[in-house]
């Protein structure tokens, strides 16, 4: 008989975390987590969504058998900046049975209406980060970039014929480092940089405080307040984040524009530590380190993580500089390939940005939306 019950314990959160070991087991493409990166995540340690407010990890079982899982909880921050009465639900896995997932949605939705909410959205980042947003709907021929989504294509199904509806699309494009054409660029940025008066600085771990509060200005003046799903971050929400972030982070990949001493826009970009991560199969421990140290040295891609220019210095090639400067690098380093994402599809300029420097749309992925 299918049960579902609130995770009340860190044996109940450990099973949470093990069940895609279960649906994904004959799945070449699918890259396990950290184990114990994964229970500190959702214990709260560095992790803004679930300190905004309150929050419970759903299980589904038959028997002791778990066959569901749902995090649903309410960002108050972002209800009270936004002024809506605003759920969401993060980190949904499910076997092929359509009984278990709607059981799963029912008991979110009655969750967040006993809370006064009013809609529900997901899956949304379970950091409120740019990891693991939405579930894939297209490009499930090869496994997912660093911490981007991946599920089976039935999840889809299981969304719309409960009566979700789309919220959003957020698109990967795939770049082909190799076959950049870097002559035709460097002359493009070299001119714009002159002519807009402005440089690209790459990130200073030894200025660390005020490279995060450069990011912030830029963030504060960047993100379009139109944007429902987004309000800028705090302080302290970007620290924790580069703390989360800094374990795969590689300086030579984040960079920061600046005019003068004033910061105009900024990129990160992170190596692809999924090629490693697959094959540590969720534990660093007895044998993962050696393994992580070997293959971390053989990362063949990277994804551009997040980019924001301010509006004063938009249309002056700022994105496509920092864009340009990070590839630039990449290549270097011996990089085969790049993916840009996860953009929002109301996200224009970077949508015109990374398909300037040949990058080809090749995954999408679905935020849904659903009013209870």
């Amino acid at each position: 008989m299918l049960k579902i019950s609130e995770v009340k314990d860190v044996k109940g959160l450990k099973k949470f975390i093990a069940l895609p070991w279960v649906i994904y087991q004959n799945d070449p493409n699918w890259v396990p987590p950290l184990r114990g990166q994964q229970l500190r995540t959702l214990k709260g340690k560095n992790n803004p969504l679930l300190a905004n407010g309150e929050h419970t990890f759903f299980l589904a079982q038959v028997g002791e058998k778990v066959v569901g899982r749902l995090l649903v909880g309410i960002n108050r921050k972002l209800n009270r900046e936004k002024n809506k009465q605003e759920g969401y639900l993060s980190l949904f896995e499910a076997i092929e049975d359509r009984e278990v997932a709607f059981a799963l949605f029912d008991a979110a939705s009655q969750w967040l209406r006993a809370r006064g909410i009013s809609s529900i959205v997901g899956p949304v980042s379970p950091t409120n980060g740019d990891d693991n947003r939405g579930i894939l709907i297209q490009g499930f021929d090869g496994p997912p970039v660093l911490m981007n989504s991946y599920n089976p294509p039935y999840y889809e199904s299981f969304f719309e014929d409960y009566g979700f509806g789309k919220d959003m699309d957020l698109f990967a494009f795939y770049l082909d480092v190799a076959s950049l054409d870097t002559e035709r660029f460097d002359r493009v940025v070299s001119y714009a940089m002159r002519k807009y008066q402005f440089r690209i600085d790459r990130f200073d771990r030894k200025q660390l405080n005020r490279e995060i509060r450069d990011i912030k200005k830029i963030l504060d003046l960047a993100m379009p307040a139109t944007w429902e799903h987004l309000t800028p971050p705090s302080l302290e929400e970007i620290r924790s984040e580069f703390q989360t972030l800094v374990q795969f982070m590689d300086a030579d990949l984040v960079y920061i524009a600046r005019s003068g001493k004033e910061p105009i826009g900024f990129v990160v970009g992170l190596p692809d530590y999924n090629q490693v991560l697959k094959r540590l199969n969720g534990r660093l421990f007895p044998l993962g380190w050696a393994k992580y140290l070997w293959y971390k040295r053989r990362i063949t891609g990277a994804r551009v993580f997040i980019q924001f220019v301010v509006p004063q210095f938009r249309n002056k090639a700022v994105n496509g500089a920092i864009y340009h400067r990070l590839m630039v690098e990449a290549r270097k380093k011996g990089y085969k390939y790049g993916e840009g994402s996860a953009i929002a599809e109301m996200n224009k300029e970077s949508i015109r940005s990374v398909e300037g420097a040949g990058g080809r749309l090749y995954r999408t992925y679905r935020i849904y939306r659903k009013e209870l």
